[in-house]
C-alpha cells in the first residue's frame, strides 16, 4: 500500500512537468493510434516516421487486411511479431508505445492457432458456461501470450449485452458474454483482472452499448434509438465502480434520446455527460476506428476530430484497415493544431488527454513474471 501511495505521489510531481515540457504537436501525437502494413519495420517505414517525427502514442495490429481482402498484414508467427513490436518500441524511445490488438477470443482473435498461438474461445461460450474460474483461466492464457510478445493493450473485454442475438457485429459473432448485465460485468472483471496480472491494459467496449443494434457500424450509420435501453450501461457502471476499467472504448452508434445531434463517439452529452459525469469514469477514453463508415461516410475528418475531442475522447484510432491512408497521422495532427489555433478546441483540452494517457502509460512497468503463481506454460 505504501508503494502505491509513493507511486501516486511521484506521478503527481512528474506528470505536470512532462505536460509543461511537451509541445502541442507532441501532445496531439500521443492522442493518435494508427494501423499500418508490414511484418517488419525500419526507419524508412511510414509507421516509423509517424513515431519518430510525430510521436504517435500507439499502434494497432491486425492479421487481416480488409482493403486488400487478404491475410497479409502484421502477424506471421510469435517470433516475427515479437521482433516487430520490439523494433516499434525501440523507435519510440523513452515514450512507451501502446501496442494494441483485438484479442477477445473466438472469431475476434488476431492471434490465431495457425500462426502458432494458443487457440481461444468466444466470450459467448464463456458466458454460456458461466464459470468464472474458466473465464479467468482462458483470460490468463491470453494475457500471458500478449505479454510475452510485447502487446500491452488488449481492446477487450467486450461488455455489450446480447440483447439482440441477430446483431450482425455482436450477437451473430458470439462476442457478448450475456444479455444479463451482472453476468457480463462479472466475466469482464475476470478478463481485466487476468490482464493486470501480466501488466496488459484492457479497454471495455463499446460505450454506451452496441448490443441492441440492427446494423454494423463498420458498414454504415447505426441508429439504436428504438432498440437501446439503460440496462446496457450497467456493465460499464459496475466495472467503473469496481475499478475495473483501464480504458473505455466508444461506439459509433446514434441514439437521439441520448443526443439528437451526434453519434456517441462525437457526443459530449454521452462521453462527457453520461460516462464521465454520471458514471464517474476519469480514465482514458479511446474511440473505435474513425475510418469505419458510420463516421467516415457521414462526417468530414475535421468535424469528426473536433467533435470527438470536444466529447472527451483521449485516444483516436485510425486502423488504416477498411481504407489505407498513409498520411492520416500528419493530416490529423495538422487539423487538430489548426482547431487549437482557431480556438475551436482549447489547448487545455489537449493537455487533459495527454495527462490521462501519460498516467496510464506510467503504470506499464516491467513485471518479474517468473515469480507469478498465475503463469501458465
Amino acid at each position: 500500500m505504501k508503494k502505491l501511495f509513493l507511486t501516486a505521489f511521484l506521478l503527481a510531481l512528474v506528470l505536470p512537468a512532462q505536460v509543461c515540457a511537451r509541445t502541442l504537436e507532441q501532445m496531439i501525437g500521443q492522442m493518435l493510434m494508427v494501423g499500418f502494413r508490414g511484418y517488419m519495420v525500419d526507419e524508412q517505414s511510414r509507421v516509423a516516421r509517424d513515431i519518430l517525427e510525430h510521436g504517435i502514442g500507439g499502434v494497432i495490429l491486425f492479421d487481416y487486411d480488409v482493403e486488400k481482402k487478404a491475410f497479409e498484414r502484421n502477424i506471421k508467427n510469435p517470433q516475427q511479431l515479437t521482433k516487430l513490436i520490439a523494433d516499434l518500441q525501440e523507435l519510440s524511445g523513452d515514450d512507451i508505445l501502446l501496442v494494441a490488438i483485438d484479442q477477445e477470443g473466438g472469431r475476434v482473435s488476431r492471434l490465431k492457432k495457425n500462426y502458432g498461438f494458443r487457440d481461444s474461445v468466444s466470450q459467448a461460450y464463456l458466458g454460456g458456461l458461466n464459470d468464472l474460474e474458466i473465464t479467468l483461466d482462458y483470460a490468463l492464457r491470453t494475457a500471458q501470450d500478449l505479454s510475452e510478445i510485447g502487446i500491452n493493450l488488449n481492446l477487450a473485454p467486450l461488455v455489450d449485452l446480447n440483447t439482440n442475438p441477430d446483431n450482425p457485429v455482436i450477437g451473430l459473432l458470439d462476442r457478448s458474454f450475456s444479455g444479463d448485465p451482472e453476468v457480463a460485468a462479472r466475466h469482464a472483471w475476470e478478463v481485466v483482472n487476468a490482464h493486470r496480472v501480466f501488466n496488459v491494459l484492457t479497454a471495455a467496449k463499446h460505450f454506451p452499448g452496441h448490443g441492441s443494434s440492427l446494423e454494423d457500424s463498420h458498414l454504415g450509420f447505426v441508429d439504436v434509438t428504438d432498440t437501446w435501453n439503460e440496462t446496457e450501461l450497467l456493465p460499464f457502471k459496475n466495472l467503473i465502480a469496481d475499478q475495473g476499467c483501464d480504458m473505455i472504448m466508444t461506439a459509433h452508434i446514434y441514439n437521439r434520446n441520448l443526443d439528437p445531434d451526434w453519434p456517441a463517439t462525437m457526443s459530449e452529452k454521452i462521453i462527457g455527460g453520461i460516462l464521465r459525469s454520471e458514471l464517474g469514469f476519469e480514465g482514458v477514453v479511446i474511440s473505435d476506428d474513425m475510418q469505419m463508415k458510420a463516421i467516415r461516410e457521414h462526417y468530414p475528418l475535421e468535424q469528426a476530430l473536433e467533435m470527438t475531442i470536444l466529447a472527451g475522447v483521449d485516444i483516436i484510432i485510425f486502423a488504416n484497415n477498411m481504407i489505407y491512408e498513409e498520411d492520416i497521422v500528419s493530416r490529423s495532427i495538422a487539423i487538430i493544431k489548426n482547431l487549437v489555433e482557431e480556438g475551436r478546441v482549447s489547448e487545455d483540452r489537449i493537455r487533459q488527454s495527454y495527462r490521462r494517457i501519460s498516467h496510464l502509460k506510467a503504470g506499464l512497468n516491467p513485471l518479474e513474471q517468473s515469480s507469478c503463481s498465475f503463469c501458465l506454460k
